[in-house]
């Protein structure tokens, strides 16, 4: 088997006090591919993303890049963090400069990279996730949806292979979940391997490549999106309810796989209105 993008194996991770938050967990990251990490709140999700890209180091077990194990030096952790960026659930916590655009310029700066470079891959991110018309507005002033656009930005800026997002819809309506995901997908479209954390079924079913079923700090199961949501034990032992979609599309007879497009609201509604015509 050929080797991940990103591995991990055997990892553990013990707060102070000894409480364990990763018990022993592996996790493939495949390039190229958008990977949900499902499970409920307070699984350990969100310790597991910041093991990525270096933020943590396991009590045990090892990260691989590319088969190779990863070292956490100042110049390497430099090195994978260029490759590996890192967004959080809360964007306050990653947004600290004036205005959008000194933001979104601190780590290609960062990178030694000149200041018209660095304003060239401003704009990029900028154009990326639709918000250039924001790069003058102080962060301050910027809607919770606008703030996550940013925080993404700038780690884009910084062209990272990868994209670790952790539960990237939370806190935003229906109109911003819609954005968000667009813009995400252009993203992976342009070559980004994409992995979120999330407790959404629903989100991990409609939008995922893969799924790692994720319960009190270990990947129970990882494999392709509907093969594991179609699990009904797997779900129970992980406390995940089936999405509703696939249950919908189960009771009308239809076959859903990988490459189906009843995979999605509007498409399982023009089935509906398709039987529901011949009917007539």
């Amino acid at each position: 088997m050929n080797e991940p993008l990103l591995a991990v194996r055997d990892l553990e991770y013990v707060y102070p006090g000894g409480v364990a938050a990763l018990r022993g967990l592996d996790l493939r990251i495949e390039q190229g591919r958008k990977l949900a990490i499902l499970g409920s709140n307070g699984s350990g999700k969100t310790t597991l993303l910041l093991h990525l890209n270096g933020l943590c180091k396991p009590t045990r077990g090892e990260i691989r890049l590319e088969g190779q194990p990863v070292s956490y030096d100042h110049r390497a952790l430099n090195d994978w963090r260029r490759r590996v960026g890192l967004i959080l659930q809360e964007p306050d916590d990653q947004l600290f400069a004036a205005t959008v655009s000194q933001d979104v310029s601190f780590g290609p700066l960062n990178l030694g990279l000149s200041n018209a470079d660095a304003r060239e891959r401003v704009r990029e991110a900028l154009e990326a996730l639709r918000i250039l018309h924001l790069a003058d507005r102080a962060t301050h002033t910027l809607s919770f949806g606008q703030k996550k656009r940013v925080a993404i930005a700038g780690v884009l800026a910084m062209r990272p292979e990868i994209l670790v997002l952790d539960e990237p819809t939370a806190g935003l309506d229906s109109h911003g979940v819609t954005h968000l995901l667009g813009a995400l997908e252009q993203l992976h479209e342009a070559g980004a391997t994409l992995v979120f954390s999330t407790h959404d079924v629903e989100l991990a079913y409609a939008w995922a490549d893969d799924v790692a079923v994720f319960h009190d700090g270990v990947v129970l199961r990882q494999g392709e999106t509907v093969a594991m949501l179609s699990d009904r034990e797997l779900l129970r032992r992980a406390r995940l309810r089936c999405p509703l979609l696939l249950e919908v599309a189960e009771a009308l007879g239809v076959e859903v796989s990988a490459a189906s497009p009843f995979r999605s609201r509007e498409a399982l509604l023009v089935l509906l209105q398709e039987r529901c015509a011949g009917q007539g």
